[in-house]
């Protein structure tokens, strides 16, 4: 079992030296603001300016200097605006949830902050290949989720799946392991009731209301997730009727929708588009044939497709092979120039164009 205290942050990595510039990006540093109590409130970044450069290779480069702060005495930092601190990250930001019958649920905060900004896994903004790995199921086999946690590397994404079991001790494991993680529900697929996915399945024959109970009661069985992940739901996915208001409760949560690209008739970008909604598709299903060699060929075409496009979505279950596979393959991924991302990094946000 894994110690329950927390982790020692670890190093960063040794910084390498740039290429020659070839653009320079000024960013103005956020004034600050003053709080009700007198104390000016500022941002991490508002004692400095900042400057972004676009190196030759394309990387991104930010450069940041002094400059002086306006007014006398202390002021007080607002860090969250860059991400949670690791130590504290299986804690969740209480102005990100509010109470209901089936638990604390995310919401917006009060300053417009986000839960999947909040909890999303910090990345380089360098404009390298990006791959998103998420391993779902977490919490359906207590031995696959807990090889999956303390096996698998920090940046692997983890969905954890509604009717699993005690997800709260495991989410705050995979939390201070430094995970990015997402919530699964379940969605009925095309052969349903023959194929059930589970207790409290969001079904089309269910009227809008019970549809979003069923998913607030998924959403209440943790906290510290960045985004919903559909289990199963070819049906459901392609039924724009049903999924316009799971869809839009999802998106005026603040939290992305992952599809994990199981259904060629999913309506999800339709409907996303239509709400606002931040969501993602996976681009390959990683382990459908339970073997290392051929999970480990997945993730070679996976690169492929990063390289391609720039960024890809690679999805597996917590299956033996499939951690043994990823956590071999990502040993080697930064040696290629793979940087592995939180899937919130590759999401299509309406509000980050």
């Amino acid at each position: 079992m894994r110690d329950d205290g927390l982790q020692q942050p670890k190093p960063a990595p040794e910084t390498k030296a740039a290429s020659p510039a070839t653009d320079a990006i000024p960013t103005p540093a956020t004034p600050d603001q003053s709080t009700a109590n007198g104390m000016t409130r500022s941002d991490p970044h508002s004692g400095a300016n900042v400057e972004k450069m676009v190196t030759g290779d394309g990387s991104v480069v930010t450069k940041y200097s002094p400059r002086p702060r306006d007014g006398d005495g202390p002021a007080l930092i607002d860090a969250t605006q860059v991400g949670q601190d690791p130590r504290m990250a299986a804690m969740p930001n209480d102005s990100l949830l509010e109470d209901s019958p089936f638990g604390r649920l995310p919401i917006v905060g009060p300053d417009g902050r986000r839960p999947m900004d909040q909890y999303a896994r910090p990345w380089s903004g360098a404009r390298g290949t990006r791959i998103a790995i998420v391993v779902s199921g977490l919490g359906l086999s207590q031995t696959g989720t807990q090889r999956a946690i303390k096996e698998l590397p920090e940046e692997i994404t983890f969905a954890f799946a509604a009717s699993g079991n005690s997800l709260q001790r495991w989410m705050q494991d995979a939390r201070r392991g430094g995970h990015e993680i997402l919530m699964q529900v379940p969605l009925e697929p095309f052969d349903y009731p023959a194929n059930d996915p589970g207790p409290e399945t969001l079904l089309t024959s269910k009227s809008p209301a019970k549809n979003v109970e069923n998913l607030h009661r998924a959403m209440g069985e943790i906290t510290n997730y960045t985004g919903i992940m559909n289990y199963q739901g070819g049906r459901f996915l392609s039924n724009p009727d049903a999924m316009e208001p799971v869809m839009r409760d999802i998106g005026k949560r603040g939290l992305l929708f992952l599809d994990d690209g199981s259904s060629a008739q999913s309506k999800t970008e339709a409907v996303a588009r239509g709400t606002e909604l931040p969501y993602a598709f996976a681009d390959l299903q990683l382990d459908g044939q339970l073997d290392v060699n051929a999970i480990m060929q997945k993730l070679d075409e996976l690169e492929r497709i990063a390289k391609r496009n720039g960024q890809a979505i690679g999805v597996a279950s917590a299956f033996d092979e499939s951690i043994d596979a990823i956590s071999k393959w990502s040993e080697e991924a930064a040696m290629r120039g793979i940087e592995i991302v939180g899937v919130a990094a590759l999401a299509n946000d309406p509000k980050k164009p």
